[in-house]
Order: C-alpha cells, then sequence, then structure tokens
C-alpha cells in the first residue's frame, strides 16, 4: 500500500493554496475552499480535543456560533472596529468553555457526549428566541467587511488568501504543541487516563486546556465566517452541524496532523458532489437520497480506512515501537523511555 509522505504534504498544499486562486476564475469554487478552510480551524480545535485528550463534544457548533454572534452583534449594533470584533469572536467562546468544562469534563463517553449536546441545543434556541439581540430566525444582516487599516477584504481571492494564511500558521502552531512535552501529555491521557494521573500528569487541567483551546478556535472560525458571509442566522449552528464536525473529525482520523484538513475537504466536497450529481441521476430526487448516498459513501470509507484519511500519512512502525508518552503505566518509565 502506498503511503503519503506528510513531511512533502504540507508543502504541496500551500503551493496548492498560492497557485488555486491563479488558475481559476471560479468564485464558486474559492468560496468552496474558503468553507473548508474555516472549517478546517474547527475541526483542528476538535482534532486536539478529541483525538488528543480523547473527549468527544457534539456542542462545537454552539461555540462556531457564538463567534459569528459576537462579530455581527460588535459590529452593526456597537460599530466596533473588525479586528477587535474578530478578537471577542474568539475570546468569548473561551470564557464559555472555560465555565462549563471544568464541571462537563468530569462525566466520561456517553454522558460527555451528552452534556456537550445539550449545550449546543441551548446556546442554538437562544440564537433562535433571543430576537432583541440576535433577531431571531431573521438572523443579522449588513455586517461589514473585514478590514486591517484601511485594507478590507471584500472579495473572494481576498478573503481565501487570509483563511490560507490563517490555516498555515495554526498548523504550524499544532504541530509544535503536538511534539511538545503537552502533546505527549494529551496522548498519555488518551491512551489511560487512570496510567497519566499514576504518571503525575495533571488531567483536568490538561483536558480543559483542550476543551478551551478547541473552542477559541471554533470562535475564530465563526467570526471569519461573519466577515465573508456578511450576514447570519441560526440554522448553519443547529445539531447537525456540530455532528458534520465530529465527522469531519472522525473522516479525517482522529490523531493524525493533516486529519482536519482532508476529513473537512471530503465532507464538504462530498456533499457538493452528491448536491449536483444526484438531481442528475435521480430526477425530481428529495434531499433524503442525498442523505442516504452521503452516508454510504462514509460507511464504506470508514470500512476500508477505519483510522481515517490522515492515516495514510503515517509510516509503518514496528509493531512494539511506542509513541513518546503513550500507555505509561508509572511515572518511572515514561522518564526512562523520555516520555515525559
Amino acid at each position: 500500500m502506498a503511503f503519503i509522505n506528510k513531511n512533502h504534504f504540507w508543502p504541496g498544499i500551500i503551493l496548492f493554496l498560492l497557485i488555486i486562486p491563479l488558475i481559476t476564475n471560479s468564485n464558486y469554487l474559492l468560496s468552496i475552499l474558503i468553507i473548508i478552510g474555516l472549517y478546517t480551524i474547527i475541526v483542528q480545535g476538535l482534532g486536539i480535543l478529541m483525538g488528543y485528550a480523547g473527549q468527544i463534544s457534539f456542542g462545537h457548533a454552539a461555540f462556531f456560533g457564538l463567534g459569528a454572534y459576537t462579530v455581527a452583534i460588535l459590529t452593526t449594533r456597537f460599530h466596533s472596529p473588525t479586528v477587535l470584533a474578530l478578537l471577542g469572536a474568539a475570546l468569548l467562546p473561551g470564557v464559555i468553555a472555560a465555565l462549563i468544562g471544568r464541571p462537563t469534563l468530569k462525566l466520561q463517553e456517553l454522558y460527555l457526549a451528552l452534556a456537550t449536546l445539550g449545550f449546543g441545543l441551548l446556546v442554538h434556541i437562544g440564537f433562535t428566541e433571543g430576537m432583541e439581540l440576535t433577531g431571531g430566525p431573521s438572523g443579522i444582516a449588513g455586517i461589514p467587511y473585514l478590514s486591517v487599516g484601511s485594507f478590507v477584504f471584500d472579495s473572494d481571492i481576498k478573503f481565501f488568501y487570509l483563511v490560507a494564511g490563517i490555516l498555515i500558521l495554526l498548523s504550524a502552531g499544532i504541530k509544535g504543541l503536538i511534539e511538545s512535552r503537552v502533546g505527549r501529555a494529551l496522548r498519555a491521557i488518551r491512551e489511560s487516563e487512570h496510567a497519566a494521573e499514576t504518571a503525575g500528569i495533571d488531567t483536568a487541567a490538561l483536558k480543559l486546556q483542550a476543551f478551551i483551546f478547541s473552542a477559541l478556535l471554533a470562535g475564530l472560525a465563526g467570526g471569519l465566517y461573519a466577515y465573508y458571509i456578511t450576514f447570519i442566522s441560526p440554522s448553519p449552528f443547529s445539531f447537525h452541524a456540530s455532528v458534520q464536525f465530529v465527522l469531519m473529525a472522525v473522516v479525517g482520523g482522529l490523531g493524525t496532523f493533516v486529519g482536519p484538513l482532508l476529513g473537512a475537504a471530503m465532507v464538504v466536497a462530498l456533499g457538493e458532489f452528491l448536491r449536483w450529481a444526484i438531481p442528475v441521476v435521480i430526477p425530481n430526487a428529495g434531499g433524503e437520497y442525498q442523505i442516504i448516498f452521503f452516508g454510504l459513501i462514509l460507511v464504506v470509507l470508514m470500512i476500508f480506512q477505519p483510522e481515517g484519511l490522515g492515516a495514510l500519512g503515517k509510516r509503518l512502525k514496528p509493531a512494539t515501537q511506542k509513541l513518546p508518552g503513550e500507555g505509561y503505566s508509572t511515572k518511572i518509565e515514561a522518564e526512562k523511555e523520555g516520555g515525559l
């Protein structure tokens, strides 16, 4: 089986991001790539939370929406500078994650999933019912374009390069985080929380930090989304979006560096392809056909590549080889191996 060399993956992606606007005049293609980039930012945070800290969340559409509504409210009602509003879009979800994370992350597996699901549903109801603040189902229009000084990101190509630049910087930072002592500790929590605690790792603090970090990235993506669309309503931030983000993380591959980008690209591209192809193959087909084919394709994908698309970039390792920080039963063993 041929494996993708991840050392060559990102230079190729960066080159692609730089030249794609130069070889296409399609605003539709650029818009799809922008949405993939924004979703990748969210899934990068989920990748840290789920793939490394081992905690699941079905509430990240709420953080995504909180970031978008923060930008919308600050810019349209308080006329805040767009950069400051974007900063607020990232910080507010982070603060809320810090408040709810400590009690929520004490739960395990199904209970944690249900708690984050409940949080997401409550926030979505707030978006819909908060008429005076959020505009209710009608949403908020008239959001200005993001501007830095006199430079305004008022076209698809400008916004494409902005999202690509942010994504590259975030990817570099996350790569450093994964390879750091903190990253090894997070992997130890994923392998065995009890063993990690025995090794002296503050598991509660690290899980909370991962949760806050993922919320910050979701809020940042939400703020950028509001500036790109210039209109928001509750519908993009529903439970369905949270499930979609988790699906992107799983399809891309939990605990893999390139997984978030591959998962977001696969899910978005597949959805767009089916939206075009199904009416051609089955005239007068309803939306349920798209869901059926979408599910079937993803099931087949996970059967043949259960570790996700990002696992294609892993080199084969000896069966006895242990990743740094993984599977340690005692602090002494971890120190001998150089894992912690």
